[in-house]
């Protein structure tokens, strides 16, 4: 895949992470779009095949960290806020054990 396609593929996937991860947040939705037009049409001109490389890396870490950290908070009342984590960041509860017993 050449990099221009592997741009378009992480500009594409960059705003449909950002569709899932502030759904129903128009003003965090309208934020994170302007974020990710700024720094592609910033980067727009870049012709050396190292930095595009980068570039992608770190929108491919971006996208990451967005999909599997970012949890959405609603003011119910003041100074109260209700998390709403996705599916897929809900993951099934390991209870931590301050001393591990030995396998035999």
């Amino acid at each position: 895949m050449g990099q221009a396609a592997k741009v378009l593929q992480l500009f594409k996937t960059l705003h449909r992470t950002r569709q899932r991860v502030f759904k129903n947040d128009t003003r965090a939705l309208e934020a994170a779009r302007i974020k990710i037009n700024e720094e592609f049409k910033s980067n727009k001109s870049e012709t050396s095949p190292k930095k595009i490389e980068e570039l992608i890396k770190i929108g491919s870490d971006v996208e990451l960290l967005l999909r599997t950290s970012v949890i959405q908070g609603i003011h119910t009342d003041y100074n109260t806020l209700k998390l709403v984590p996705r599916k897929e960041l809900l993951i099934e509860n390991v209870p931590y054990c301050d001393a591990p017993t030995q396998k035999q």
